[in-house]
Order: structure tokens, then sequence, then C-alpha cells
């Protein structure tokens, strides 16, 4: 039988296409995440990459270059991955699970996690977020953004079509647990409702930092 991640991969595999198409332009409608994001990049501070985990078509990780950051976008889906490269071949894009991320031992300086810890279950947010802390510096910053609540929404169909994959809302002490509980300290936490263009949902934004 396939595996919940197995399930993600195949969805997003199926939707890049649409979603590059709906959604590469987002950041120009949503502020807070710029400034957020900005402010990840400040604190990265110069000399080193930044990571961004489950980038999807690549706008986020477009973004960040766009700002003089070396950004390496990871996905699940590899015709995600595959789209990211054809729209932004000045950025590096690798296929990696974000419980086995393809990257080596504090290599990055930073990195963003916007909606993509949404696809793992309760119990996998602790070990994600320590493999997360892996591949960071000592001292670096980490963005989250998951949809705030308790339910868990499944698709089987999205813009047309066919799909099969689940959308896990956190409690925000759910999420702020774990991420303590890898090695990350809290710096700060907003939340916002959905702009009009969005899914009617209230987002939670953490900003942590490696603390070991």
């Amino acid at each position: 039988m396939p595996t919940e991640h197995d399930r993600v991969r195949r969805s997003y595999d199926t939707v890049a296409e649409e979603y590059r198409d709906r959604l590469s332009a987002e950041l120009a409608e949503k502020p807070l995440d710029r400034a957020l994001l900005a402010a990840l990049v400040e604190q990265a501070g110069p000399g080193g990459a930044v990571a961004d985990l489950g980038c999807g078509p690549g706008h986020v990780t477009a973004w960040l270059a766009g700002r003089g950051v070396p950004a390496v976008g990871i996905d699940l889906s590899p015709e995600m991955v595959a789209v990211a490269r054809r729209e932004h071949p000045e950025s590096e894009f690798r296929e990696g699970d974000l419980l086995r991320l393809p990257a080596r031992d504090g290599e990055f300086s930073g990195a963003v996690a916007l909606y993509s810890v949404i696809h793992l279950s309760p119990d996998e947010l602790r070990p994600a977020f320590a493999e997360i802390r892996r591949v960071l510096r000592p001292g670096a910053p980490l963005l989250v953004a998951v949809h705030l609540g308790a339910e868990v929404r499944h698709l089987d169909e999205w813009w047309g079509h066919r799909v099969d994959v689940d959308f896990h809302f956190f409690a925000a002490e759910t999420l702020l647990g774990a991420l303590a509980d890898a090695g990350f300290a809290v710096e700060a936490r907003l939340e916002r409702v959905s702009y009009p263009h969005e899914v009617e949902t209230r987002r939670l934004y953490v900003l942590a930092r490696n603390s070991r």
C-alpha cells in the first residue's frame, strides 16, 4: 500500500503545472510573508545558503535568490522540482523528503518551511524538525507556517485533477512543542487570517533558531 508520503508526492506531481499557473506569483499579494522572509534573510546573514523546504514550483526560492541569497529548493514531488528547475534555472533544486533531506550536516544558514509540514502527521513533526536542525548551522533561523486548528482536510479532487492528499492543521502548542523538542528556540510567533484570495483558514507563523 502506498504511504501517506507517496500519496502526497503523486498528488503534487499531478497538479504541478496548475500549481505553477495559479500560485507562482502569490508573494506579490502577501506583504506579511515577504516581511517575514526578509527578516529570516537578515538573520541568516551573508555567506550561506537558505533552504526552501517544500519549494513547490520554486517561487519562494526565486524570491530569496532575488535578494542576493544563495537559495536551494527541496521538494518531495519530482514534477514540482522539474517545474522549478525549468522556471528558475538560476537556483538549485533537489528532490527530497522532510524526514530525509538531501543535504549535509550544517549546510544551510537558514531555512523556510511555508505550509510544507502540513502534510506530516503530528508524530512526524518532531523527527522532521530534528532533520531540519541537522542541516542547519548552529544559531541558524527557521521560518515555519501552518494552518491553525485540529482538523485534517482531505482532497480527492484539486483544480479538476484527481488527487489523494491530506492537509493537517496544527494547534500552536503542538507546533511549538515539536520545535522545542527538536532543539529550536522560538523567537517569534504571529497569527493572521487568510487573505481574500486564499483558502479561508487561520495561519500561524513561527520564527525559531537552531539552539544547539
